[in-house]
């Protein structure tokens, strides 16, 4: 069953209990995997890929990120809290997260094999290992693995 398609049963399900939350937050990715597909130029009604399904999660949960740390510096902890809940259920869309130690390692095994990164080539070399982990590890994270070993 792809990604998509599992999303649509839980929105089932969240019909049914009633939960409205959830219900609310698989609403939204569904109508991004719809969006996503109008501007792959595909019909609306077809289906994502399980990698494209994973980039839209990705984004969407990114976004959650990003309006927690807004909102708390904003003062607003009741719109904060809104959206960790929103990002609980979207992050078990996901597939596990890496963790530091395990980027850490990755990311000496690439140093170890290139040739001297320095400062002005972080970004690309940030780029390189993301596009490797593809999902698997947080963007934020791996820079600052790669920023702390290249120092």
């Amino acid at each position: 069953m792809s990604i998509q398609s599992s999303i649509r049963e839980e929105m089932k399900e969240a019909m049914i209990a009633k939960d409205s939350l959830r219900l609310n937050v698989l609403r939204g990715l569904i109508s991004s995997f719809t969006n996503e597909l109008v501007a792959k130029k595909e019909k609306p009604d077809g289906e994502l890929s399980d990698q494209d399904a994973l980039s839209v999660i990705s984004k969407a949960v990114k976004q959650r990120k990003d309006s927690i740390e807004q909102f708390e510096k904003g003062g607003r902890e009741d719109l904060a809290e809104s959206e960790r809940a929103e990002l609980l259920i979207l992050e078990k869309f996901l597939p596990a997260q890496m963790s530091r130690d395990e980027i850490k390692e990755f990311v000496s095994q690439k140093l170890a094999s290139s040739q001297d990164i320095d400062k002005s080539k972080i970004g690309v070399f940030v780029g390189s290992i993301m596009k490797e982990l593809k999902g698997k590890a947080d963007g934020s994270l791996v820079k600052e693995v790669i920023e702390e070993l290249v120092a």
